[in-house]
Parts: structure tokens; C-alpha cells; sequence
């Protein structure tokens, strides 16, 4: 049987992450969390003390390798043979992921990593830019959408869980923001492929979420 690409993009807390993981674990494909790629080069810059230009970004790649492996614990992340899944999820790396992420030689050396990794089928990657720009012939393309607030309790909940306490004011500011910068970035914006297939998961369960993408991808399995 063959096996598809599936593209799930969305804002931040759309619940694409975790949709995508669980759904590439029921249907056996491999999950590519594209984010976490922007968040280490993010880190490796915050790490570096230097200012934020294009010049010394660029720089910074050629000596970064970025590597995602498979774990009891889902998708680890990699920096230069160190393992920073967790702190990719810093505030600090959430506040500056979005700048870093709109600069044209980091995008270009990602996408070219990401398209690498889901050329053969059997993947489940999300990210901002995978329907449109990264994987536009996917088998599958969904794009995930949720209300602010929807979004912000999440947000506020996940970081509670890891002991971090804001403010669902303070995290519904930041969501609007880099909505507002994600979308409005010249290169690769935020925004639905013309074929996507939209999921509003304000009101829905992640298993709710998980199990439209399963039936939607199995219908398309059956017939190829």
C-alpha cells in the first residue's frame, strides 16, 4: 500500500503539533516537526549573544546540524549532537522563533532539510509553510485553525504543566503578534494552500482533531 505525505500547517496553538504526532503514530508514518528545526537555529542565535541581522544568521548555519529523532518520548531534537528538545520551548526562544524564522537563508537551508526528509512518503510534517511552499504536492494538506482565546488557554495550560506560570492576557498579546508576523512576512507566509482541507479546533478535543485527520488520510490511502 502507498504511503502519502500529510501536511498540516496552522497558527501557533492550533493544536497542529500534537495532531500531527498522533495521527502519524495510528496510520505508522513518520512525524516532522518543521518547528523545532526554526527553534534550534533560534536558540543557537540566542546562545551566540549577537545581534539579529541576516549577515551573522547566515553565518551561524553553516556550522549548525540539525538532526530529529525518534523517541519513547515522541520527536527529539538535536542541536550539533545535543539533545535541546526542551529547551527549544523556552519563552525566550517562543518570543524570537518568528524574526529568526523569516530570514531568507534559514528558510531556504530548512526547507530544503524538510523536503529531504518527506520525499518519500509516510510522513505526517506540520509547520506554517509545508501545503504552500515546503511539500505543495502532499497527498493530504490540512490547515488547523482556533480562536485566540482557544489558543491562548492552551498555551497557558502547556506552559503550566512545565511550571512555567503566565497569563492567559500575557500569552493571548503574544498569539496575536506572531499571528500578525507570521502572516505578514514576505517570504513563505503564514497562510491555507488552495486545496487544504480547513479544521476549526477551537471546540474539539485533540483526539476529535486527531481522528478527522486519520479518516481523511485513509480515504485517500484507499484510493491510490
Amino acid at each position: 500500500m502507498k504511503k502519502i505525505i500529510i501536511a498540516i500547517d496552522g497558527p501557533a496553538g492550533s493544536g497542529k503539533s500534537t495532531t500531527a504526532r498522533l495521527a502519524a503514530e495510528r496510520l505508522g508514518y513518520i512525524y516532522i516537526d518543521t518547528g523545532a528545526m526554526y527553534r534550534a537555529v533560534t536558540l543557537a542565535w540566542l546562545r551566540s549573544k549577537l545581534e539579529m541581522s541576516e549577515d551573522i544568521l547566515c553565518k551561524l548555519l553553516l556550522n549548525l546540524h540539525i538532526e530529529l529523532k525518534p523517541s519513547e518520548q515522541g520527536q527529539r531534537t538535536y542541536l550539533n549532537g545535543e539533545d535541546v528538545s526542551d529547551e527549544i520551548r523556552s519563552i525566550e526562544v517562543t518570543k524570537n522563533v518568528s524574526p529568526v524564522s523569516a530570514v531568507g537563508c534559514v528558510r531556504e537551508k530548512l526547507v530544503d532539510m524538510q523536503r529531504e526528509l518527506g520525499k518519500n512518503g509516510g510522513v505526517v510534517m506540520d509547520g506554517r509553510d509545508i501545503g504552500t511552499v515546503v511539500l505543495p504536492n502532499a497527498d493530504l494538506k490540512i490547515f488547523l485553525i482556533a480562536s485566540v482565546d482557544a489558543r491562548a488557554m492552551r498555551r497557558t495550560l502547556e506552559l503550566k504543566d512545565k511550571g512555567i506560570i503566565e497569563s492567559v492576557k500575557e500569552i493571548k498579546e503574544q498569539i496575536i503578534t506572531r499571528d500578525l508576523f507570521d502572516s505578514s512576512r514576505d517570504i513563505s507566509p503564514l497562510k491555507k494552500a488552495g486545496d487544504a482541507i480547513e479544521i476549526d479546533t477551537s471546540n474539539l478535543t485533540i483526539e476529535e482533531q486527531t481522528e478527522k485527520v486519520v479518516v481523511l488520510a485513509k480515504e485517500i490511502i484507499q484510493k491510490v
